[in-house]
C-alpha cells in the first residue's frame, strides 16, 4: 500500500488563493512559513502547507 503524493500549486495558483502577489508568496517560501519543492528548477508548494500557512495566520490573529 502506497501513499497518496500531495498535489502540489504552481507560485500562481498559490498566489490566487492566497490573493497575494508573486513577490510575497517567494518572501514566505524563503523565510520558511510556506514550505515548498523545486522540481527540475520549477517550485511547486503542496496543499497542505498552504492549509497549514492560513491556519498559523488564523491562529496568531486570534
Amino acid at each position: 500500500m502506497t501513499a497518496a503524493a500531495p498535489e502540489l500549486l504552481t507560485v500562481s495558483e498559490v498566489m490566487a488563493r492566497l490573493k497575494v502577489g508573486r513577490s510575497k508568496v517567494y518572501d514566505l517560501i524563503r523565510t520558511h512559513r510556506l514550505a515548498s519543492i523545486k522540481i527540475d528548477g520549477a517550485r511547486r508548494i503542496p496543499v497542505g502547507a498552504v492549509r497549514d500557512f492560513i491556519q498559523n495566520q488564523l491562529e496568531e490573529a486570534a
